[in-house]
């Protein structure tokens, strides 16, 4: 009799055990504990910039829209996109003769900047988290002071660009 109930008790508990080793199978294969499935894209800079949307394609190529409300136009003469916040490679908005980009007060324009893992192009797959810095170069119109912006972005991947 105790070796029936012992038999019983082993194969109620090893069946249970088999339904949530299942369970916690199906759910890891439907992505539930992937953390970027929870994380939203986001973007931080300081007072005065917004990044209206943002973009992050599967070659590192970031288009953001810039939404300038600082207190006096700007001139945008750089970018820079890269994980560890140094201002590798910044790249010139294209914009002849001046290669800068002026903004009023109040107005946006879309940028695209290649962004970078360290020294080497970031490329990811779609779905990627990408978290790095935004580095925005920009000359007050008013005072001719050169200013630095830096920004926290945080990105999830999408398909890739065709321009």
């Amino acid at each position: 009799m105790k070796l029936q109930n012992a038999l019983e008790y082993l194969s109620v508990y090893g069946w249970a055990i088999i339904i949530i080793g299942v369970a916690l199978a199906t759910l890891y294969a439907l992505g539930v504990f992937n953390p970027s499935h929870f994380v939203s894209s986001q973007c931080f800079l300081p007072a005065g910039l917004y990044c209206s949307s943002f973009y992050l394609f599967t070659n590192g190529l970031l288009k953001v829209n810039l939404l300038q409300t600082t207190q006096a136009p700007i001139n945008i003469t750089a970018l820079g996109c890269n994980e560890n916040g140094t201002a590798y490679d910044m790249q010139q908005p294209y914009n002849p003769p001046t290669e800068q980009i002026t903004l009023p007060i109040g107005s946006n324009y879309t940028f695209s900047v290649q962004c970078y893992n360290g020294a080497s192009y970031y490329s990811g797959s779609i779905g990627d988290m990408y978290s790095g810095y935004l580095i925005i170069n920009y000359t007050d119109i008013t005072t001719g002071f050169p200013q630095v912006a830096y920004g926290k972005i945080v990105a999830k991947v999408s398909a890739q660009s065709t321009t």
